[in-house]
This record gives C-alpha cells, structure tokens and sequence, in this order.
C-alpha cells in the first residue's frame, strides 16, 4: 500500500508547496481537492490543469485521485439533473489530470427515505458511470454523512452493477456507527477504490461531532483497519484527509502530513511483520 494525502489539508499552500511536502514527508501520491487553497472545479483552466499535470509528474508524484462535492443521492428530479451535468464536466476534468477515479458523495436531502435516497444514487451513478467507462475515470462513492453505512454503500454499488462504480472507505465514518473494519472489509471487498485514512476522539455526548486528531491520538482503531484491508487483497493508496480546510483548529499541515506519514509507515511495517494466519483469525 501507497501513501498519499488530499490538497484539503493545505488551505494555504500553492500546489507548489504542496508537491514539495509530498517529497519531503515520503508521500508518493497527492489527492486534490484544493488549488492554491481553492476548491478544484470543473471551471479549472487548461493552463491551471497542465501546471498540475507537469508539476506532480516532475516531482515523480501520481495524481491519485479528484475529490468532488458532486451529491448523487438527490431525490427532486432537476436538482439530479444539475449534479449529473457538473458530474460529467468534473468527469472530464480527471480525465484532463489523469486521475483514475473521482469522488462523489451521498448527500440525501432531509426527509428523503433510504429507499428514495438509493433510488436518486442509481439513477445518478448510471450515466455518470457510461462517461467513466468512455474516459477510463471511475466513479468512487465515500462512505460519508447519510451513506456512511458501508452496507449502503455496498448496496448502491450492487444495484448500478457497473465495474466504474465503487467505495471509497473513509475509515472514521463506518466505525463511528459501529462497523468493525472485519465488517466494512467484508461489505466493500471487490468494489474497493480507494482510502481515506483519518483518526477522531469519541464525542461524550452523542449529538457531538467526533473531534478530528493525529494519528493514533483518536479512538479509529487504524492498524485492524490496516489488517482487514490486507485479509481482502487490498494494495492501493492510503490516502490521508487532514481537514484543515473545514476545520481551521487542526494542527497545521507541517505537523499534521509528517505526523500521519510517519505512522502509517510504522503501521505497515508492522502490519508486513504480522502472522498471516493470525491477520484472517
């Protein structure tokens, strides 16, 4: 497994810098999500996506992956419309970047049913999907906010049935409803794309939001995630998602990206010391 983090953590960094903290801290990849500390959409110019494209490839970085807020589970049928439309223009801004997958969310209006919000998610991820398969960018939908459920999620997946549709695992959200990461393995096993690796402290009270924290400071239990990943086959990007966009009371990504980098190094080094046949037990 590889690692890589999301432009997210760096709301005022040029990409730039961001290139030259990937090599500095051992990342091999970068996720974007920001540009210069702004939210990438499909407005990016084609000179903005070729310093991107030139600036990873000459530091010997992949662009791993391209984050979007496109929310495919809207149930009012214009509102669909407009998410499928910026679906396909972010779709063809991947393919611009050579990324291989793009990132979409849930994101069911209040009051929508499950069964509603998982009808809209189809009929969204259908079309989406046949440009994917045009472009070669597959569509990778995050376990977050009311598709945190992997059993969701998996269930979405199975009902579009389209090898360009698959999971994202954002490892605080399955566990922070109760999912072990056997479970979330086991669900999403198949129709794993990708990673977010992030750890967050347990609320005291339960309409609290868990509070995001370095590596090892929180409650995710990271390396039997780590494990169950490895018990399935999974050998893709582990990709950190410091969200210091969102949360400007983070530590800072000087010290978040080395602080995360150095711990998962620890992980997988010993994850790779780690009896097989006690890691399927």
């Amino acid at each position: 497994m590889k690692l890589a983090y999301s432009t997210l953590a760096c709301p005022n960094w040029t990409f730039e810098q961001c290139v030259e903290a990937a090599q500095r801290h051992g990342y091999a990849g970068l996720e974007l999500r920001l540009m210069d500390g702004e939210i990438i959409s499909s407005a990016l110019t084609g000179a903005q996506r070729q310093r991107m494209r030139a600036g990873a490839a000459l530091a010997g970085l992949s662009i791993i992956g391209l984050d979007t807020s496109v929310r495919i589970a809207q149930t009012e049928a214009q509102t669909r419309s407009e998410q499928i439309r910026e679906g396909l223009a972010l779709l063809e801004l991947a393919h611009d970047l050579e990324t291989p997958f793009m990132r979409v969310f849930g994101d069911p209006p209040s009051g929508a049913t499950e069964a509603e919000a998982v009808a809209s998610a189809v009929a969204t991820l259908e079309p989406l999907a046949r440009r994917g398969r045009e472009l070669g960018v597959a569509l990778a939908l995050e376990t977050h906010d009311a598709f945190s459920s992997s059993a969701l999620v998996a269930q979405v997946i199975s009902q579009v049935n389209d090898p360009m549709v698959g999971a994202l695992w954002d490892f605080l959200h399955p566990y922070r409803l109760g999912e072990t990461a056997q479970e979330t393995a086991r669900r999403l096993q198949g129709h794993l794309l990708h990673i977010h690796v992030k750890d967050g402290q347990r609320p005291q009270h339960q309409q609290d939001d868990w509070k995001l924290m370095l590596l090892g400071d929180g409650d995710v239990p990271t390396l039997a995630m780590l494990r169950a990943l490895q018990a399935i086959g999974y050998d893709g990007w582990l990709s950190v998602e410091w969200e210091k966009k969102w949360h400007p009371e983070l530590a800072e990504p000087e010290v978040a990206l080395p602080q995360y980098a150095a711990a998962l190094h620890a992980y997988l080094s010993a994850l790779s010391s780690f009896p097989q046949e006690e890691q399927s037990s």
